[in-house]
């Protein structure tokens, strides 16, 4: 079994700044990619940033140049820093990863989800 811990999200002002993590931990052998993905109220789950184990970042149109993805392979913690943040980034924020177990086994797994509201 592979579980994600996510860190808290919280009130962040527009403008403001806020870093996320995500812990993997349990049967590992290899993380193929890491990544954020989000849901606001009454739309679809989307892609924020993703992170393979290449290295090639990707990230939505939206994002790009405010926020920023990395990753301790070390620890198999990912990370999104959130920088110049607007109302229309409030949404529950999902780390996901997807890799390999002994076996092989491959997993896929998703976090809690942690709520970002972006608000004066």
């Amino acid at each position: 079994q592979v579980q994600l811990v996510e860190s808290m999200g919280g009130l962040v002002q527009p403008g403001g700044s806020l870093r996320l993590s995500c812990a993997a931990s349990g049967s590992i052998s290899s993380i193929v990619e890491m990544g954020w993905y989000r849901q606001a109220p009454g739309n679809q789950r989307e892609l924020v940033a993703v992170l393979p184990s290449t290295g090639y970042t990707n990230y939505a149109d939206s994002v790009k140049g405010r926020f920023t993805i990395s990753r301790d392979n070390a620890k198999n913690t990912v990370y999104l820093q959130m920088n110049s943040l607007k109302p229309e980034d409030t949404a529950v924020y999902y780390c996901n990863a997807h890799g390999w177990s002994p076996g092989p086994r491959y997993f896929e797994v998703w976090g809690q989800g942690t709520l970002v509201t972006v608000s004066s």
